[in-house]
């Protein structure tokens, strides 16, 4: 373990995390707050705690192997939502405890959306701008950025993107080196951003309001600037462009990479998952319409429609957006919204959730077993895409899935020895873990009631959603320290 190798990485990202306190210092100038003093501030804090680490150990080695890059992925969120809790901690109104500073910024980083703020519209226009910000840099990884950035330092990356990049197939690469697919991640994420931004602005948002929403929209974050969420605006069209950059966010980023590259939209056409992903989502849509026009929630279909189209793409996606306050509605569609979350988006997007291509997996595997009982001396391959996936493949996602749900489930168990109800309990930890937000019973507008333990043991739920369980429980295991 080159562990001084590892602080040298931790250090210097540290550092320049402080680059991320600029922005919301140049909002709080052009508003006039108040609190460009309080960014400054957490910005010099960053560059003298990142150096101070960086420093001793600059000289260290620079040769990383895979324990090392996961050691780096799980120590960078770590650090960086210890240190992004810093302007939530040093705001003088709401004054809030370090434990909800860090849950914020937990929730923010890991694109959760989950929040101990209320009456968020009093908060100054920079804080507003900065939990959206943290949401977007969360979004698509951090550790990715700094992959770009790595090669300055002489650090190899590809042990980092295998440790960081959500899904069962992270050895495919959009292009030949490390460093180019990073970039290229990067440029679709932000080409994406302000299509989105645009198109908000159009839709009648104001400008601050159209950049923020664009950020944790594609962040698939689900933190607004207003506290009625999406359903602030109360406009259709807001509404259905929130839809459609949801469902693209929720989308492989390497098929918007193979897209654009090949100028056709025929990688779209071809991919199982996408398909799947949209078949779940229509289905799902409708199951939902209908259902809460059925129980009288809302008098005509088209109203069913529309909000609970909108809370399903909110919830499948993991963005956690909300045009009502569905955890009030009767029947079973909130408990179906926390359902579908696990499912999550596809791999490679900014989803949460166990992502579809996973699911598709289990499904076949679970069809197979069925035939094999029938059949006792059938082979019968699992396919996708018209190709065999292999049984490594296969054991890897059986093990994430049991890993997913027993951490799950321990998460509930834990919530409610804290004193939480068991709803409250099951849907916390449902929402953290698969990077939804907004649960049901006293989560269900914002996690403020909770007890610092509860909050404490859900920002472990939102890291090791976010990293997909293995990158974070590795390192918990003694063999991953021996040498």
């Amino acid at each position: 373990m080159r562990l001084k190798s590892v602080q040298r990485v931790v250090g210097f990202l540290i550092a320049t995390a402080s680059l991320m306190m600029l922005p919301p210092a140049a909002v709080s100038w052009w508003y006039h707050d108040g609190t460009i003093e309080l960014f400054l501030l957490s910005a010099a804090i960053l560059v003298v705690v990142g150096l101070s680490i960086f420093l001793p150990v600059r000289h260290a080695s620079r040769d990383l192997r895979l324990r090392d890059g996961f050691l780096i992925v799980v120590g960078c969120w770590l650090a960086l939502a210890l240190v992004g809790a810093l302007p939530f901690l040093l705001l003088e109104a709401p004054r809030i405890s370090y434990v909800d500073a860090l849950f914020e910024s937990m929730s923010g980083l890991t694109t959760t959306g989950a929040t101990v703020m209320t009456n968020i519209e009093a908060l100054p226009r920079s804080v507003l701008y900065y939990r959206q910000q943290l949401q977007w840099l969360g979004g698509m990884g951090i550790i990715v950025l700094a992959v770009a950035i790595l090669p300055m330092l002489r650090v190899g990356g590809m042990q980092l993107y295998r440790a960081e990049t959500p899904g069962p197939l992270k050895d495919s690469k959009l292009t030949p080196r490390i460093t180019e697919t990073a970039k290229a991640l990067w440029l679709i994420y932000l080409g994406i951003t302000v299509l989105c931004a645009l198109a908000y602005w159009l839709g009648g948002m104001t400008l601050f309001d159209a950049v923020g929403h664009a950020f944790s929209t594609v962040a698939i974050g689900g933190f607004s600037t207003h506290d009625a969420s999406i359903g602030y605006f109360d406009n259709p069209t807001i509404e259905a462009i929130a839809v459609i950059f949801m469902v693209i966010a929720g989308m492989n980023f390497a098929l918007h990479f193979s897209a654009w590259r090949k100028a056709s939209a025929q990688p779209y056409f071809i991919d199982p998952e996408l398909r799947a992903y949209a078949l779940l989502l229509a289905g799902l849509v409708v199951i939902a319409g209908f259902a809460l026009f059925l129980n009288g929630t809302y008098p005509t279909l088209g109203q069913a429609l529309r909000y609970g189209g909108f809370q399903v793409v909110s919830a499948m996606t993991t963005t956690g957006y909300a045009t009502t306050e569905f955890h009030l509605w009767t029947g079973f569609v909130p408990i179906l919204m926390m359902c579908v979350a696990f499912i999550g988006g596809c791999a490679g997007s900014t989803a949460g959730g166990m992502k579809v291509i996973r699911v598709i997996l289990l499904y076949r595997q679970a069809v197979r077993e069925i035939r094999r009982l029938i059949h006792p001396h059938a082979v019968v391959p699992i396919k996708i895409g018209g190709q065999k996936t292999s049984s490594t493949i296969m054991d890897a996602v059986w093990g994430f899935f049991f890993l997913y749900i027993a951490t799950f489930a321990l998460m509930t168990v834990l919530l409610n020895a804290t004193g939480i109800d068991p709803v409250t309990a099951f849907s916390a930890a449902a929402a953290c873990i698969t990077n939804l937000g907004p649960g049901l019973a006293e989560v269900g507008a914002n996690y403020a009631e909770l007890n610092s333990s509860a909050k404490l043991i859900l920002g472990f739920a939102m890291l090791a959603g976010r990293l997909e369980i293995y990158t974070l429980l590795v390192i918990l295991t003694p063999t991953f320290w021996r040498d």
